[in-house]
């Protein structure tokens, strides 16, 4: 019983193909992304794109609390020259206790909150709609798709159709990734939006693309030295391994040989 529903997992799993709908959940593009797998890592040039996205568009209404403007030079990230980041910091105003008063943002500074109530601070979205589980409950859908909270936010933000209807007063707007299909926010992007230095294609589907991956670095700013890590551990616990084999096999040669040259009882 046990085997036969862990083949239909698999195979619910597995039949999903480069777009999967999950009913009542909205349907999420299994978009590849440089950094998925245990080898993947950030694409710099993409995560300078996504800061300027989100500084572009988002940041009028979202805030990042949990991401310090230094990290913004730090290897593995966007990596911006130290005087580059400087000065993006410098274009931002932070409350200071201490004076009472707001004062310009220095490296140490975090990005400011959400400038509205009902705007939520993405510094954890790409986490939080990760996790292990993927944005469909499944925890296959991840392992096996690699997908989750980018591929999610992604899928959002290229999602809308264009149709719209009020209820209660509040406008709503046809979403095909958000649960339920029918989302308040209204579409921040339409392509073309931004201009990027290196050429790259500024299509919706791409910037929605660069955007879901700087907002999975701020929520995973050690992912690359943490899989590098991991890659590290696995190597020595194969090495120890092995060499515990060896010393084992050592250890008893003496004993395994003078059992069997005894004489049978």
């Amino acid at each position: 019983m046990i085997k036969k529903l862990a083949i239909a997992v698999m195979a619910l799993a597995l039949s999903g193909g480069a777009a999967m709908a999950a009913g009542k959940a909205g349907k999420v593009y299994d978009y590849d992304f440089s950094f998925e797998g245990p080898f993947g890592t950030f694409d710099t040039m993409q995560l300078q794109r996504g800061l300027q996205v989100y500084t572009e568009v988002c940041a009028a209404c979202h805030g990042l609390r949990y991401v310090p403007f230094r990290t913004l030079s730090d290897e593995g990230g966007p990596m911006l020259p130290e005087d580059q980041m400087r000065a993006y910091a410098a274009f931002y105003e932070v409350f200071d206790p201490t004076i009472d008063d707001f004062r310009t943002a220095e490296p140490t500074d975090h990005f400011p909150l959400s400038a509205l109530e009902n705007a939520p601070d993405l510094s954890m979205m790409a986490k939080a709609r990760a996790g292990f589980s993927g944005p469909y409950g499944t925890g296959l859908s991840q392992l096996v798709n690699g997908m989750g909270g980018p591929e999610y936010i992604a899928s959002l933000l290229a999602g809308y159709t264009g149709e719209e209807k009020e209820e209660a007063g509040t406008i709503l707007y046809e979403n095909t990734a958000f649960p339920g299909g029918w989302i308040s926010m209204a579409p921040p992007l339409w392509g073309d939006d931004v201009e990027f230095a290196d050429g790259a294609p500024t299509d919706l589907e791409s910037i929605s693309k660069d955007v879901s991956a700087f907002l999975m670095w701020t929520a995973e700013p050690k992912l690359n030295a943490r899989k590098e890590v991991g890659f590290t551990a696995v190597m020595f616990l194969i090495v120890l391994s092995v060499l515990l084999y060896l010393t084992n096999k050592r250890l008893w040669a003496p004993i395994k040989a003078r059992v069997k040259g005894q004489p049978a009882e």
